[in-house]
């Protein structure tokens, strides 16, 4: 009966693909594209516990609200910290999804991008999330995967292609052949890591105080990994700690990019161990087809620079690689061979000869 009556729903939902980012939660409805590109961002009211806002509205209350409101990111790290609100988050983005083509009852298949680093007790939070939020079955396929699949890469292939999926909260460096992930590699140091070592840099540096996005726009506006030949001057604004008033002081792009030099070179030692313990004949197609770089933080500008000069290696930013992940999960959907193999991995099942 819940099989006929699923089938039944399916008729009037769409199938969707999410990136459930710790930054952006990214929607993709399948025949439609992508739909919702929106902070990973919630506003409760401390007093009721009921949401406020979600997304775009949300992050524009970030510091800025009163002490009964809080303005919060349910996923840390790239793994639900609070899944309540994860919840009611995916509810709203799968129901805005619908409505806003007025595809009739939001009850679709859902595939969720999540880091390869996640343990089973994080999966079925993710999964759990999912059903709960209205999907009528959801499938999880890991970020590198994903990634790599919506960058263009041949991963049914028996060759080697290695994928750098650079977030917010996660770095995930996988190389992948024949439908599976040969080696991975995730760190908790990404976007998020990058702001938080702005901010001690101009506490540190300036006796500075500036909040989360002061920080996020100076790495957007002059952040880099390697040098570029154009350096700017920017000026930072924020609380001085010694005499708590307002303070500006001019700094360059060298001292971003000094700033910023603790969490590149934690992404490029992630880079280098993934290829240490890749096996030679997958190097050798690393090294023909060069390393991909998907995800917000391939946006920085020199970082690909940064990492074929300390690993010898071509390396190449995708097209568009702050989708590539929601893409993937997209193509998942059409792709009933790949949804299987990457399920099956992930529950360490045998694919079905």
């Amino acid at each position: 009966m819940v099989s006929v009556i699923n089938s039944f729903l399916g008729l009037f939902s769409h199938d969707v693909g999410i990136d459930l980012g710790t930054a952006n939660t990214l929607v993709m409805v399948k025949g439609r594209g992508i739909v919702i590109d929106e902070p990973s961002v919630v506003a409760i009211d401390r007093s009721t516990k009921r949401v406020l806002a979600i997304g775009v509205e949300a992050k524009r209350m970030v510091g800025r609200t009163p002490a009964n409101i809080v303005a919060v990111r349910p996923l840390k790290d790239g793994v639900i910290s609070d899944f309540e609100v994860t919840e009611r988050m995916l509810q709203y983005f799968i129901r805005a999804a619908h409505d806003r083509f007025g595809l009739g009852i939001p009850r679709p298949r859902v595939v969720i991008g999540i880091p390869s680093g996640v343990t089973e007790v994080e999966k079925r939070a993710v999964h759990d999330a999912a059903i709960n939020a209205g999907a009528r079955a959801a499938y999880l396929l890991e970020e590198p995967m994903a990634a790599a699949i919506g960058a263009g890469l041949p991963v049914m292939e028996p060759s080697g292609a290695m994928i750098v999926d650079i977030g917010g909260g996660t770095t995930e460096v996988a190389v992948i052949s024949l439908g599976g992930i040969v080696v991975s590699n995730s760190i908790r140091v990404a976007g998020d890591a990058m702001d938080q070592a702005i901010i001690n840099y101009a506490r540190q540096v300036h006796n500075l105080l500036i909040g989360e996005r002061t920080a996020e726009e100076m790495k957007i506006a002059a952040g880099s990994a390697y040098s570029t030949g154009q350096e700017t001057k920017i000026t930072l604004r924020g609380r001085d700690l010694a005499t708590g008033l307002p303070k500006a002081v001019e700094i360059g792009s060298i001292e971003i990019r000094d700033a910023l030099s603790g969490c590149i070179n934690d992404i490029v030692d992630a880079v280098r161990s993934a290829i240490e313990t890749t096996p030679p004949e997958l190097v050798s197609d690393i090294m023909y087809r060069g390393i991909g770089l998907a995800g917000g933080g391939a946006l920085l500008p020199g970082l690909d620079r940064k990492i074929a000069h300390e690993t010898k290696f071509p390396v190449y930013v995708a097209e568009d690689p702050l989708t590539c992940v929601v893409r993937g999960a997209g193509e998942v959907l059409e792709e009933a061979d790949i949804l299987e193999k990457v399920q099956a991995r992930l529950t360490n099942r045998r694919p079905p000869r």
